[in-house]
């Protein structure tokens, strides 16, 4: 989900600006940890309504790029919110460690409740921790994951640069996060349902009337497509690629740790 600490070489980038409930009083990272403690009970069912299933379809494509370069264990999730990429990790390589990290405890208690469901919790471990200060080992993870999470990031280049420091070399980093499609026939219907029809089902749904209008404003905002790649080369992972998917309304990326000569 997001952060707390700040990093004097820290560059601004316009998501870090957007905030859930607009209090300039208030840190994002807390803002954020409170819009989603807001609406962890609705989490789920609004993802597989927003995206009509196609969330299942962009983590399958994360997974198949997982699954051909066979990173070493342990993994990591960050922003694992309900716990859905960790479930889907560990079902991936029935071998898998999967540690599981978000700032808010209302989506780690479901999704706690998920991976006991799913029988996984002797592979799968949920604990409450911030992206900004992970609190892992320096060349620790073999897998470093997070979807639909960046763009909440109080910092994104400090949340990407503890992200490569737990990383092991030749470690793998893959990022699924929504994004705003190019082509002039989808993105004016794609502005229309994302800035409309979604904010009203978010206030059908949820309680949290803000959080479904955050939703279009921090996508709008957060760096896309080589933009993105370039600033997670700017930490010092290598071979940063994008993935659009579903006319660019999604996209996978995926970078390297330089492996030690």
């Amino acid at each position: 989900m997001s952060s707390t600490a700040s990093s004097n070489s820290h560059a601004d980038v316009d998501c870090e600006n957007i905030t859930p409930y607009g209090e300039e009083n208030r840190p994002k990272s807390q803002q954020v940890e409170a819009m989603f403690d807001n609406i962890a009970p609705a989490y789920d069912f609004m993802n597989r309504a927003m995206s009509f299933g196609l969330h299942r379809l962009w983590l399958r494509s994360c997974l198949k790029r997982i699954r051909r370069n066979s990173p070493e264990q342990p993994w990591l999730d960050v922003a694992t919110g309900t716990a859905d990429v960790a479930i889907s990790l560990a079902r991936l390589d029935p071998a898998a460690k999967i540690t599981g990290i978000d700032l808010s405890e209302g989506m780690l208690m479901l999704g706690r409740r998920k991976v006991c469901e799913a029988g996984l919790s002797d592979r799968v471990e949920l604990l409450k921790a911030d992206c900004l200060s992970l609190p892992f080992a320096d060349n620790s993870m073999g897998l470093v994951t997070v979807a639909y999470g960046v763009r909440n990031f109080q910092h994104l280049d400090k949340g990407l640069s503890e992200m490569a420091r737990v990383l092991k070399p030749g470690g793998m980093l893959a990022i699924i996060e929504l994004s705003t499609p190019t082509s002039p026939l989808v993105k004016p219907l794609y502005d229309i349902y994302t800035r409309h029809i979604i904010p009203f089902m978010g206030r059908m749904v949820s309680k949290d009337v803000r959080a479904y209008s955050y939703l279009p404003e921090s996508i709008a905002a957060v760096p896309q497509g080589r933009d993105m790649t370039r600033l997670i080369e700017s930490v010092g992972l290598t071979d940063a690629d994008y993935h659009p998917m579903t006319f660019g309304t999604c996209t996978v990326y995926t970078a390297f740790k330089k492996s030690r000569q």
